[in-house]
C-alpha cells in the first residue's frame, strides 16, 4: 500500500474537494500526513465549508492556497515548497448548463489547467516513482446510454456537452502524461455526487431549498432522464482507496449502484422533506413543473463499479435512502451556510479573510 506525507489537493473549496479533505482530515483514513488546498475561490469555491477544518488545524494539517492550477509558476512553487508526493486533481468547472452557454471557462480550466498542473508535477518530480498524480473525472465522458448496458472501464469516450468534452480532453492528458513520460498517475470517473456542502445549482440542492421555500420544483423535459447517485463519503473513500492501491496507468469507475430518474428522485426528496418538517406531501408534489429540455440532455447514465469491488475491496457505506436522509438533515441544520452561499455572503467573507 502506497504512503504519502504531503497531499495537494486542487480545488478543495469545492463540494467533492472540502469533503475529500474533511475525509482525509478524520480517523476514518488513517492519513497522517499534511493537506495542501489550492482553490482559485471562483464562484463554486467556498472556505466557509472548510471553517471548522482550517480552525482545527491550520498551520500543521491544513494549508490553504489561493491560486489558479493555470498559472504554471504558483504550482511549481507550492510543489517545492510543501514537497508535495501526491496530487488529488479535483479543480474544474462542473455544471453542464453552465458549459453550454460559456464553454471558454470550462476549456481553460479543466484542460489548459490539467496540463499546467501535469507539467509542474512532471519537472519537479521527474523520475520518481513514489509519487502520484490521481485525476478525478466523470461517467459523463462516456456519453449517454440505452435503456440497458453499463459503463466500464472499457467504454469508449463520447462526450456530448462542453463540459464533458473538455473532462474527456483532460483524462487523456493525465494517460499521456503517464505513457509519454512516465508519470505516476491514476484515474477515477464517478457517477453523480450528492451529499453536504453542495453549490446549490445542482438538482438535489436546488429541490430541497425550492420545497422549504415553496418554490417550484423544475424537472428537465419529461423527467425520465435517468443518473446513478453516489454519497460524496463514499466517493472519496474510493479515491482514497486507489491512490492507495490502484495499479498505476489505470482508471476506476466509482457508482452508487443507485439509477433513478430524476422525476422519481424529485418525488423521494417530497417525500423526506414532508417527513421532516411537515409539509403535505401533496402540496409539495403539486410544486413540480416540467421546463424545457437541456441542449443534448444525456438519457442515461448507470456505471459498472464492479472493477473497483474485485480488485480493492471498495463496498458503498449508505444505501440511496440513507444518504438522502442524511443530505436533507443536513441541509435544514444547516441553513445558515445555505443561506450565506445563496446570499453571496461567503464571498464576503473571504474577501476579509483572504484579500
Amino acid at each position: 500500500m502506497r504512503q504519502y506525507n504531503s497531499v495537494l489537493v486542487t480545488g478543495g473549496a469545492g463540494f467533492i474537494g472540502s469533503n475529500f479533505i474533511r475525509y482525509m482530515l478524520s480517523p476514518a483514513s488513517g492519513f497522517t500526513g499534511r493537506i495542501i488546498n489550492l482553490d482559485s475561490l471562483t464562484y463554486a469555491g467556498n472556505l466557509l465549508s472548510l471553517k471548522d477544518v482550517a480552525d482545527q488545524h491550520s498551520g500543521s494539517r491544513y494549508i490553504f492556497e489561493h491560486g489558479d492550477i493555470c498559472d504554471a509558476d504558483n504550482n511549481r512553487r507550492i510543489l517545492e515548497a510543501y514537497q508535495v508526493d501526491v496530487v488529488v486533481h479535483l479543480a474544474a468547472e462542473s455544471h453542464v448548463d453552465r458549459s453550454i452557454h460559456g464553454p471558454g471557462a470550462f476549456v481553460q480550466t479543466n484542460v489548459v489547467g490539467t496540463f499546467s498542473l501535469l507539467e509542474a508535477c512532471r519537472t519537479y518530480w521527474q523520475d520518481r516513482k513514489d509519487v502520484l498524480f490521481h485525476h478525478v473525472s466523470t461517467d459523463e465522458v462516456y456519453g449517454s446510454l440505452g435503456e440497458e448496458g453499463y459503463f466500464t472501464e472499457g467504454t469508449p469516450y463520447d462526450p456530448r456537452s462542453p463540459y464533458s468534452a473538455s473532462k474527456a480532453g483532460s483524462d487523456h492528458l493525465v494517460m499521456a502524461y503517464h505513457h509519454t513520460y512516465g508519470l505516476p498517475v491514476t484515474l477515477t470517473n464517478c457517477s453523480n455526487n450528492y451529499g453536504p456542502y453542495q453549490f446549490p445549482e445542482k438538482l438535489i440542492p436546488v429541490m430541497i431549498f425550492n420545497m422549504l421555500e415553496n418554490k417550484p420544483l423544475p424537472v428537465y423535459g419529461d423527467g425520465t432522464n435517468i443518473r446513478d447517485w453516489l454519497y460524496v463519503e463514499d466517493h472519496n473513500s474510493a479515491v482514497w482507496l486507489v491512490m492507495q492501491k490502484g495499479q498505476i496507468g489505470r482508471g476506476y469507475n466509482i457508482g452508487g449502484d443507485n439509477e433513478w430518474q430524476n422525476i422519481e428522485l424529485v418525488r423521494e426528496l417530497c417525500a423526506i422533506v414532508a417527513r421532516r418538517v411537515g409539509i403535505p406531501l401533496e402540496k409539495l408534489h403539486s410544486l413540480i413543473s416540467y421546463v424545457t429540455d437541456r441542449p443534448g440532455h444525456d438519457r442515461r447514465y448507470a456505471i459498472d463499479c464492479s472493477k473497483l469491488k474485485t480488485e480493492l475491496g471498495w463496498r458503498q457505506s449508505v444505501t440511496f435512502a440513507q444518504g438522502l436522509e442524511r443530505t436533507v438533515d443536513w441541509y435544514i441544520e444547516n441553513q445558515e451556510w445555505s443561506q450565506a452561499v445563496r446570499t453571496g455572503e461567503y464571498r464576503e467573507w473571504m474577501k476579509a479573510q483572504y484579500s
